[in-house]
């Protein structure tokens, strides 16, 4: 080993306390950036590839059949700011459909298969034009009687079997032959013009929809103003619903995008407590071993040299930290992004992994980071004339702050006391790193904290409402029967008499109030035909007491009103006041909108209203279960043995709330927020731990001075912790506003990211109890920081300490 090695192992070797706090400070920073960018990079660039790769539409158009001609919609491909268009294509959206009795699979057959849109094209498997369709599994349709699904709207067992839609008169029935799909979820079947034929003679409504690609699309305001263009250039209401490509790329990404912005925020925090922690090290290393360096000058080592011997001490420790960050970072990823690309029609979630040049290039960043933070003091060492290095060596430097001890003497103060609040004046550089060092670890325990109350907030907020219960009734054949098994147009899925129901539980004594409500089973008309199926749910009875909010507006309380699920209208553009129509066995009804609902516990793309909106139109509302609220010191067991005999004869049963459990993206990211806040704090603590360590070093003779004065080691430990205690205050005050302020700029984009507005009571996450003890925050960590070095500085004996001059 040459001799410049020597010298860095041996620097590596004497600091270890130090090696640990770089290598951990450049692990945290690491496995956030990877996790960061990585996950941005797997839900966006899958979705990016496929969507220039096979030309997808910023737009897909649909036009009422009734109020445009084929050639009038053609004609909006003139519009203003399309530069390239292509349609009219037929249409049948939204039909119903269950999974033929045909299927190997029995538990499957005959289930409801959900709403699916149905096209046809001239040349289904084309490679050239806008929007080519992807054929994933078999071939494409080549008769009437032949079809093809996206494999998320159709049971993967039953492939090759049947898929029937029972809306249409006659019920006709098409042969599944290939999975297929459109990159922006333009149609979710496809058929031959021979096999759209027979849809429309069963009784299918037929439409034309134009697909386009405009010149500035890349926001959903752009998109907005390119419909209402497109609209503009089409005769008068002849537009029915515009699907943007940005609903399909975030549906692609699903949940995994939520958490993008706070790992960016760690990431952020990560990188600058990096930088400071090196410098603090590395230059601390240089101020304590002056005289070291000079040994090493006198010995024959260059300034080039010995400016690369302390650089490799802190590149060393850094590199194993940064190794390890990459491996965590990749590793986390793995529950994280589950499916993220299977929605792209990838073979399995598992090619869902952070790719290898996140895993090169966030590394080798940091790692070029770290060098020149550390080249920086190394610099400084390197340019040290030798002779006052060796003449400095381990003398007692000459202190400052003499102004302010005397005024921290005046002080009703022990004078243990006094002279550790007076330290950092002394020196008030390191006094401004530590409390630096203090502030970013303040920072993240504060966004922290608002982070896991914002998401037990969310989960609070939307999985009230249908949720809240002290018991739930449901038809007895539905016991034991999982939650959504049978779809809500399956003949096998049981409902409950709303009236019969609702008559009985208010005889039963203990019973304060109750609502029903279920899913319809009709459709939404202009739904986003990708992603989670939209769903209709009809309600009778007063809810009021579940607490479930609103975004904007209000309840629906007259005939023909309803309230949309923030989703849906955020993807589809529906605002209060507008009218949704709603289609079940085909028949319409239009539904003016009151009201923006948060509720996601029940779906993405959801409509309410009321049950006798539904019979009044002549529709059937689907009541699937009760909500039941007993009164006040009635017992559960009791109440459901008396109401057993008034429910029984009306083929009802009385179910316990089991209470779902958490969401687990709610589990994961609190997780994976607490082990980053850790890490965060610990190596703040861990910075002020370095500093005090060489702080106390240089000080050793005064601390000489002082034992032989007559200072226990009691009053050492309180006049160490003491010299912290004011730094810490100082950036706990600072820390704490900054770190709410970070918490504002990243949950409204989490929320964002996942296609959501968050409501007041989500986002408005602190309290005084989360934000006193956060202000002293700055105060524990410096204390935890300074704990070690204080033991250390009592336990030095008062001849060694003298000894030192």
């Amino acid at each position: 080993m040459s001799a410049l090695g020597k010298v860095v192992r041996s620097g590596v070797g004497r600091r270890r306390l130090q090696s640990l706090v770089m290598a951990l400070t450049t692990f945290a920073a690491v496995t956030s950036s990877v996790l960061s960018l990585g996950l941005l990079a797997v839900v966006q660039a899958p979705f990016d590839h496929a969507f220039s790769s096979r030309n997808g539409a910023h737009l897909a158009v649909q036009f009422d059949s009734s109020k445009v001609t084929a050639a009038q919609a053609a004609a909006t491909a003139h519009a203003a700011g399309v530069t390239e268009a292509a349609g009219p294509y037929p249409i049948a959206a939204a039909l119903d459909t269950t999974i033929g009795t045909d299927c190997p699979q029995k538990d499957w057959a005959g289930q409801d298969n959900h709403p699916i849109t149905v096209t046809t094209r001239p040349d289904l498997g084309s490679t050239s034009g806008m929007d080519q369709l992807a054929l994933t599994q078999g071939r494409w349709p080549a008769g009437p009687g032949e079809i093809a699904l996206p494999w998320q709207h159709y049971a993967t067992a039953c492939f090759g079997s049947s898929v029937v839609f029972s809306s249409l008169p006659g019920k006709p029935s098409f042969k599944v032959v290939g999975f297929a799909n459109s990159v922006t979820n333009s149609a979710t079947a496809f058929a031959t013009a021979d096999g759209f034929a027979r849809l429309t003679a069963a009784g299918a409504k037929s439409d034309e929809q134009m697909l386009y690609r405009f010149a500035k699309a890349g926001t959903d305001a752009d998109i907005a103003t390119d419909k209402q263009a497109v609209a503009a250039a089409a005769p008068a209401g002849a537009v029915e619903s515009g699907q943007s490509y940005l609903t399909a790329k975030q549906q692609a990404g699903g949940n995994a995008r939520a958490y993008v912005p706070f790992l960016i925020g760690f990431g952020i925090l990560g990188l600058f407590i990096a930088v400071l922690i090196i410098s603090i090290v590395v230059g601390g290393a240089v101020a304590s071993g002056i005289r070291r360096i000079g040994i090493l000058k006198s010995l024959g080592f260059t300034p080039s040299q010995v400016a690369r011997a302390y650089t490799a001490q802190a590149m060393i420790p850094a590199t194993l930290g940064l190794v390890l960050g990459t491996a965590f970072g990749n590793l986390l990823a793995v529950p994280i992004l589950g499916g993220a690309t299977k929605q792209l029609g990838a073979a399995s979630a598992a090619s869902a992994t952070i790719p290898l040049w996140v895993s090169v290039v966030v590394p080798l960043g940091a790692l070029l980071i770290v060098g020149v933070t550390a080249l920086i003091p190394a610099l400084r060492a390197g340019r040290m004339p030798t002779v006052r290095a060796l003449v400095v060596g381990r003398a007692p430097k000459p202190g400052g702050g003499q102004r302010a001890q005397r005024l921290a003497s005046r002080l009703p103060l022990p004078r243990a006391l006094s002279l550790g609040l007076a330290q950092p004046f002394a020196r008030p550089a390191r006094a401004v790193l530590v409390g630096a060092a203090v502030l970013f670890g303040v920072v993240s325990a504060t966004f922290a904290v608002g982070l896991e109350s914002g998401f037990n907030r969310y989960l609070d907020t939307s999985t009230a409402g249908f949720n809240v219960a002290s018991e739930f009734v449901e038809p007895t054949a539905d016991v034991g029967v999982a939650w959504g098994f049978y779809g809500p147009n399956d003949p096998r899925r049981p409902h409950l008499d709303a009236a019969e129901v609702a008559a009985a539980l208010e005889g039963i004594p203990g019973t304060k109030a109750a609502f029903g409500w279920g899913e319809s089973g009709a459709t939404i008309v202009g739904a986003p035909p990708g992603g989670e199926p939209p769903k209709v749910f009809t309600v009778a009875g007063d809810f009021s007491w579940t607490n479930m909010e609103l975004v904007s507006g209000r309840w629906f309380s007259a005939p023909g009103e309803a309230v949309v699920g923030d989703k849906l209208a955020t993807t589809v553009g529906i605002h209060v006041g507008d009218t949704v129509t709603v289609a079940q066995q085909n028949k319409q009804l239009p539904l003016k909108v009151v009201g923006i609902n948060f509720d996601t516990n029940v779906g993405d793309y959801t409509v309410m209203t009321d049950a006798a909106t539904f019979t009044a139109a002549g529709l059937a509302p689907h009541i699937e279960q009760f909500n039941v609220q007993l009164a006040p010191n009635v017992s559960g067991p009791d109440w459901t043995t008396s109401a057993a005999a008034a429910l029984t004869p009306l083929d009802a049963s009385v179910q316990p709330n089991s209470d779902g459990g958490k969401n687990i993206v709610m589990i994961t990211m609190g997780a994976l927020v607490a082990t980053l806040t850790l890490m965060m704090v610990a190596v703040a603590a861990l910075g002020v731990l370095s500093m005090v360590v060489q702080d106390t070093r240089e000080r050793v003779h005064d601390l000489g001075i002082f034992k032989a004065l007559g200072m226990t080691p009691k009053q050492t430990i309180t006049m160490v912790l003491a010299s912290v205690t004011l730094t810490g205050l100082i950036a706990g005050l600072i820390g704490v506003p900054l770190g709410v302020a970070v918490e504002k700029a990243t949950l409204t984009p989490m929320g964002n990211a996942i296609g959501r507005h968050l409501p007041p009571s989500v986002t408005h996450t602190y309290t005084a109890g989360q934000l006193i003890p956060l202000l002293a925050g700055g105060i524990v960590i410096a204390l935890l920081g300074a704990l070690l070095p204080a033991g250390w500085a009592a336990k030095t004996r008062t001849a060694t300490a003298l000894r030192t001059e």
